[in-house]
């Protein structure tokens, strides 16, 4: 039975601030739950929309993070399409868009982000995709069936994690693709050019064509429909559809508007939390995609755009905003399924923050693991149909001993036997 004595709200209806709201139950809480939601959807998760949904491997249904009726058998009060558009910390209350006006105690903020637009003539034109929200997954999904079915061309600029998980669902259609990256190799922000090549390989095997080098310019159309991309370089791609893949922008509208400490966007933006992803305001916490959180792990301040950080991030907020101590140091991870590739990556090693790159296994075969390091010690691991191997990685990471190469490299040395 539910009591007046608190009242926490949860901003954000996606995994960060559904799992949020349960771990609050969970863990005993019986104060009043406040979940707003600026979707009409229930929450969900994100990856299918990418994936197994988009590919139409799994059902709608199967996105959503709990079955509809747990929300009110929980006793959350779940508010849909209804986005909050004012933080007031002096009152603590925050107005949502039909002008209703809810105190909080504590909060959440779980505000996701948003795909980054193309600055381009022809966006405006139909035809023209981002793919971050469940409707947009509905859309992507019928205009793949109908590009397949039609012989259709799909441009996708950008050749990151949505990108090329998008060509492989398009390709899986029939539909050809073509993808537009302004850098030398797909995933180089992520991998660098020692691994970016195998995504090169593995997408061309199935048909997609890259454009290396190039920007969008310019989307043709006809009758408001889209006909063609030109790219920087004076290339026309013909389309039928054009997917914008180029990131995510944390959701930080509420958060500045009140005054909450933001980090640069340089620096990969968001919302500036501790350890305890406790933002500014001491009553205050974010989590999922909006949060840059400090991490005692990797000795760096970090957002991560990732699955695992909202199921994760979540539930330690909540955690902390019971009081509870709470130091969020899980190493990132994230995963993807391409054609008959799926990886598992560990760890952050952007270019320029690694000096060696090892491989343990076969690449040739795409049954491997790749390591990157920096004075001998583990940074990131990825692991390429191999399985089980996630956990051995992330001890090494954490571990932070500097390791033989030698050793690292070698299939037949168990990854347990290097953890000191």
């Amino acid at each position: 039975m539910v009591d007046a004595h608190q009242t926490f709200v949860i901003v954000g209806g996606g995994l960060a601030g559904a799992k949020a709201a349960e771990t609050l139950r969970s863990e005993g809480f019986t104060g009043r739950v406040i979940l707003i939601c600026d979707e009409r959807d229930h929450p969900y998760e994100r990856p299918p929309l990418s994936k197994g949904y988009l590919t139409g491997a799994a059902e709608r249904e199967s996105v959503f993070v709990h079955e509809p009726a747990w929300y009110a058998q929980a006793e959350i009060e779940l508010h849909l399409g209804q986005p909050a558009v004012n933080l007031d910390r002096a009152a603590k209350a925050v107005t949502l868009g039909d002008g209703t006006r809810v105190h909080y105690d504590k909060l959440l903020l779980a505000t996701g982000a948003e795909p980054r637009r193309l600055d381009i003539p022809g966006t405006g034109l139909a035809g023209v995709h981002h793919l971050r929200r469940l409707a947009h997954a509905d859309r992507l999904r019928q205009v793949l069936a109908t590009l397949g079915r039609d012989n259709g061309h799909l441009v996708i600029a950008g050749a990151g994690w949505i990108g090329l998980e998008v060509a492989a669902a398009a390709r899986g259609y029939g539909a050809e693709v073509t993808v537009v990256e302004p850098l030398a190799t797909p995933l180089h922000s992520v991998l660098g050019p020692e691994l970016g090549a195998l995504f090169t390989d593995l997408h061309q095997e199935h048909g997609v064509r890259f454009d290396f080098g190039s920007r969008l310019t310019e989307i043709v159309g006809q009758d408001g429909m889209v006909l063609a991309a030109r790219t920087d370089t004076g290339e026309e791609h013909p389309a039928h559809g054009v997917l914008a893949a180029i990131g995510a922008a944390p959701r930080t509208a509420l958060a500045e508007y009140a005054g909450l400490e933001l980090v640069d966007r340089a620096h990969g933006g968001g919302i500036a939390v501790d350890e305890s992803l406790r933002t500014s305001d001491p009553d205050i916490y974010a989590a999922g995609d909006v949060a840059a959180a400090q991490h005692p792990t990797i000795g760096t301040r970090l957002r991560v755009e990732h699955w695992a950080n909202a199921l994760n991030g979540g539930p330690a907020a909540a955690r902390a905003m019971l009081g509870n101590p709470v130091s969020y140091d899980r190493v990132p991870y994230f995963f993807s399924d391409q054609y008959d590739v799926g990886l598992e990556y560990s760890g952050y090693a952007p270019p320029g923050v690694y000096d060696q790159v090892l491989v343990r296994g076969d690449v040739g075969k795409r049954e491997f693991i790749a390591f990157w390091l920096r004075e001998g010690r583990l940074l990131a691991g990825m692991n390429v149909n191999v399985w089980d191997v996630t956990g051995q990685i992330q001890e090494l990471i954490r571990a932070g001993n500097r390791l033989d190469p030698e050793a690292l490299a070698d299939p037949s040395v168990p990854l347990s036997s290097l953890v000191a």
